[in-house]
């Protein structure tokens, strides 16, 4: 079998061996101990003119082939998220079509999809709180008549615009308002968007926090969740033991999933992760350990596979969608390593390295012969031979 070429930061070269696919099986019931979503990301015509600006050019068989393989594994998949790029090259008439892609195809195996919701079809970058609530309203209702649950997304627009805590709870409560099912709400830091610095009216969590509790008290039943995305594991915590008894927490801390979803005594959170695009089987297969009782063979499981997300989701952050769409690349998923707005620029060579070895050491490789040959021959079309 072909050894990894790595390369590090001085150029300098070493081999590693491959390391077998672990033998995850696809389970034969859906996962019942907890709720998981993977954040998908899209898959571009590698032939495309991709470019900073350009409107993306989907391979839309691609793409929702891999839906298909989240769904395999017992997984739901969060779609039109910021892992597929929003606010990051993915254009308006390119989400609506995604969404409405995505919603056909889980119809067609029952599986289960949420897609996010936001103001990001509108240009103007300043708008009024009234014209952020339509623009809300407007991809709400898009959304639920394409037959997708529903993520309501933290708004730039609504960063910008809101000067206190109060404008937060004011539009929120009319977009709530104006939804046919509950939805839930995506608390997104400022690492994943420096442009949401001070979202909920706030620049501490704990504030913060306030403010969005207010929000589900005052929504009537209309919030069924929260993804939290702060990359803080103890501000989780907190958050998740203040919410209504009928309110889930999805964690959406890339950094930290393992402990959170296994939870305390007190209680755990559900998932809802771009980490789980990158590793869909490991996490599917370590919930599947979750239903059977065998805590510890969950932990052995998903707990490696945080090292590989962690460098996935390193500095800056907003990167990451780089890495998952990498990950697909070398687990056969796409047939190139390419990405709408030529985002596959946005990570270096040893960065994409480590990647690779930490993916080998974890076991979320799933063709690592495959991926072995992919990476060497990226390497060598770099110039980098071992």
């Amino acid at each position: 079998m072909t050894d990894f070429t790595l390369l590090d930061t001085t150029g300098a070269t070493t081999s590693v061996p491959v390391n077998d696919a672990p033998d995850y099986r696809k389970p034969k019931h859906a996962l019942t101990s907890r709720t998981a979503y993977a954040a998908a990301h899209v898959i571009p015509h590698a032939w495309a003119d991709n470019t900073p600006g350009q409107p993306a050019e989907i391979d839309w068989d691609a793409t929702l082939a891999f839906r298909h393989h989240v769904w395999s594994w017992g997984l739901g998949v969060a779609d039109a998220m910021d892992t597929a790029q929003r606010n990051m090259g993915l254009d308006a008439a390119a989400t609506r079509e995604l969404i409405t892609r995505s919603a056909a195809e889980a119809r067609s195996v029952g599986g289960e999809l949420v897609a996010g919701v936001n103001t990001d079809h509108v240009d103007d970058e300043m708008i009024t709180l009234e014209q952020i609530i339509d623009a809300y309203k407007e991809q709400l209702h898009f959304t639920e008549d394409a037959g997708a649950g529903v993520v309501l997304m933290c708004s730039r627009h609504l960063a910008r615009a809101a000067t206190s805590a109060s404008d937060y709870e004011r539009v929120y409560s009319e977009v709530l308002a104006a939804a046919s099912t509950p939805v839930v709400l995506h608390w997104l830091g400022e690492a994943f968007d420096p442009q949401l610095a001070g979202y909920f009216g706030a620049n501490g969590w704990e504030p913060a926090s306030d403010t969005l509790l207010r929000i589900i008290e005052a929504s009537d039943g209309r919030v069924s969740g929260v993804k939290m995305s702060l990359l803080d594991a103890d501000a989780e915590i907190a958050v998740r033991r203040r919410l209504p008894v009928h309110t889930t927490m999805f964690t959406g801390d890339d950094f930290n999933y393992a402990r959170l979803i296994d939870g305390d005594d007190q209680g755990h959170s559900d998932a809802l992760l771009g980490a789980f695009a990158a590793v869909a089987p490991s996490a599917s297969a370590a919930i599947q350990a979750l239903d059977d009782g065998k805590v510890e063979r969950y932990r052995s499981i998903l707990t490696p596979t945080e090292a590989l997300s962690q460098q996935i989701f390193a500095s800056p952050t907003f990167f990451y969608k780089t890495g998952v769409a990498f990950m697909s690349w070398l687990n056969g998923h796409q047939a190139a390593f390419s990405m709408v707005a030529g985002l596959h620029s946005a990570r270096s060579l040893p960065h994409l390295s480590e990647i690779v070895r930490r993916a080998n050491d974890s076991g979320a490789l799933e063709r690592p012969e495959l991926a072995a040959a992919r990476w060497n021959d990226l390497l060598a079309v770099n110039g980098v031979t071992a």
